[in-house]
């Protein structure tokens, strides 16, 4: 899920055009320096897992460490941020599906809106029907896209002709032209990794949470990282900058056909079908268990707390966010390109990205202050590095502000301020999230050593619905 959360094949298809007119041939680099203090995120997200299993995660996490109004804004964040990638996510999947079908018709924006619009109808109703189907589709999607992706990179390996000679200064800081490029290039590097953490908002469904949660996303991470430097430096060597800029979403295909001409192309258009499929299955979960959390706590409308007696889903939560995608697809459809629409999507979405990563670092470095001393395991992976990564993503959130197109902007700064509205209607309504009991991981272990297992009945608010709801 991790894996599939990460999207491999969407993220090099959709994204590196768009790292490459930021940052040039430094993509490598940008991917490497945004890894480091991602891990950093990943492991504030195990260690407040194990403390704290809620499906909002960051939501719950943040509210309960710093402040439930941040916790409101990092939930809220990332529901803007997915349904947001509904559209950027979906898109790279008409235009893919028309090269392969009519290949003529891919670059008719407004059908490939339609069509990708048709994928993700599709993937909505895989998970109104439930997460089991889900997760046993991702074992499919995923192995197979994975599969493709290696055979791929040692096709690159062995291939002859290049346009340009491998260079290891593509790992250096030389090539992002000075401290605001570079925080440009680490926030669309952010948006690479972005979805790995659907591990930690299905920990109310999985088996030994506590643990496989946090596990899961550093194997995820530490996968994807393989492929998208792989990949991107292949793109480098194999495709001159006139082939990058021309292929656009459709990048892979044209380094498909560059290493095995004639079947590469097609076989990456599958792998990046398959990735998008299983990328919106695992963002629509993400996005409908934070707001399942938030109607639970009643910071948003109670419906979205409701789940199916039958298909054990958050089915109302499910349907706002195919309406308000659809929405999107409409909006988007009115846009001179898909790279233009995907351009902007990605700068947007990775503002918010960082946003509430950065937060959940911190929240993590605060509910383990009691225990940061006791060890240099503890200091180092609980305290230094979490806080690395905070201060990395928030960095790059301010620098970048500077980069970013006026429509990147109002899509990523309006999206966190439209947050305000409901975070106020409910703080005057007097959901209890706001009268939060503190997160502090000594009462939290100690609590939880109690239970004879991971998925004992935790703790919960009066007004709390129980966690094993679906």
């Amino acid at each position: 899920m991790a894996v599939a959360g990460s999207a491999p094949a969407y993220s090099l298809a959709a994204t590196t055009a768009v790292l490459f007119g930021a940052v040039g041939l430094a993509g490598p680099a940008a991917l490497l320096y945004c890894a480091i203090p991602m891990l950093g995120i990943v492991l504030a997200y195990a260690r407040l897992g194990r403390i704290d299993v809620n499906a909002g995660a960051a939501y719950s996490w943040v509210g309960r460490t710093l402040h439930p109004f941040l916790g409101f804004l990092s939930g809220w964040a990332l529901v803007f941020a997915a349904t947001v990638f509904m559209v950027a996510g979906s898109l790279p999947a008409g235009t893919l599906t028309l090269s392969l079908l009519a290949p003529r018709h891919a670059d008719n924006t407004a059908l490939s809106t339609v069509v990708g619009a048709g994928w993700f109808l599709m993937m909505l109703l895989v998970v109104l029907g439930g997460a089991r189907l889900t997760v046993r589709a991702q074992l499919l999607l995923s192995g197979v896209e994975t599969a493709i992706l290696v055979v791929f990179v040692l096709g690159a390996l062995a291939h002859h002709g290049h346009a340009t000679a491998f260079d290891w200064s593509w790992f250096g800081l030389g090539h992002f032209g000075g401290a605001s490029g570079f925080a440009s290039g680490a926030l669309i590097a952010a948006f690479y990794y972005w979805g790995w953490d659907v591990t930690s908002n299905l920990s109310e469904e999985t088996r030994d949470s506590r643990r496989t949660a946090g596990l899961a996303a550093l194997v995820g991470v530490g996968t994807v990282f393989l492929l998208f430097v792989t990949f991107t430096v292949a793109v480098n060597v194999l495709l001159t900058s006139e082939q990058i800029e021309h292929g656009g979403a459709n990048v892979l295909a044209v380094l498909g056909e560059e290493i095995w001409p004639g079947v590469g192309g097609k076989m990456l258009i599958l792998a990046v079908l398959l990735s998008t499929v299983a990328t919106l299955e695992t963002t629509l979960i993400q996005v409908t268990r934070t707001l399942f959390a938030m109607g639970r706590d009643r910071t948003l409308p109670s419906a979205l707390g409701l789940v199916h007696r039958r298909w054990n889903t958050p089915w109302v939560a499910v349907l706002t966010v195919g309406a308000a995608a659809l929405v999107l697809f409409a909006a988007s459809a009115a846009a001179d390109s898909v790279q233009e629409v995907l351009g902007d999507a990605v700068k947007a979405i990775g503002l918010q990205i960082a946003f509430y990563y950065a937060l959940a670092g911190i929240a993590a470095v605060v509910a383990y202050k009691k225990l940061l001393l006791t060890s240099v395991k503890d200091f180092v992976l609980g305290g230094v590095w979490p806080l690395l990564g905070s201060a990395f993503m928030l960095w790059a959130f301010v620098e970048s502000l500077s980069e970013l197109s006026v429509s990147a902007l109002i899509i990523g700064l309006g999206g966190l301020a439209a947050g305000v509205v409901p975070l106020l209607v409910y703080v005057r309504k007097g959901s209890a999230y706001y009268r939060p009991a503190p997160l502090d991981a000594v009462a939290a272990l100690a609590a939880a050593g109690t239970f004879s297992s991971p998925d004992s009945p935790r703790a919960r608010r009066a007004d709390e619905s129980p966690a094993t709801d679906f």
